[in-house]
């Protein structure tokens, strides 16, 4: 494997992290404001939110800029997957339609970008 598939692995990995934010906020909104549950998952909200930000200056580091904007995307697809999977959420037909415009751009712009290479 090379060097660019870690980059991408890495990046969607961040991604993951970024949308596991939803888990924990979702989580808090099930308890009464303030109380010492809706605090602790606060809490873990922005502790993952931290990691999340050391993460991707990590990956800006070594990417270029718009190629990692390009995949933030998938954390909106993470995030659906998630509301589905732990929370029983319907996803809806707009959510898949967008999850599926946003897979093709990222396609799209993968595919230009390494003919311009």
């Amino acid at each position: 494997m090379g060097k660019g598939f870690v980059k991408y692995c890495a990046l969607i990995g961040v991604n993951l992290v970024y949308a596991s934010t939803a888990i924990c906020t979702k989580l808090a909104s099930g308890y009464s404001f303030l109380s010492w549950q809706y605090l602790l998952w606060l809490c873990a909200a922005v502790g993952v939110m931290g990691v999340y930000a050391l993460c991707w200056q990590q990956i800006i580091r070594r990417m270029d800029i718009s190629t990692a904007y390009m995949f933030k995307g998938t954390a909106l697809i993470f995030t659906i997957l998630f509301s589905a999977l732990l929370f029983g959420e319907t996803i809806s037909w707009n959510n898949i339609i967008g999850s599926i415009i946003i897979v093709g751009g990222i396609v799209l712009y993968a595919k230009c970008d390494t003919e311009h290479r």
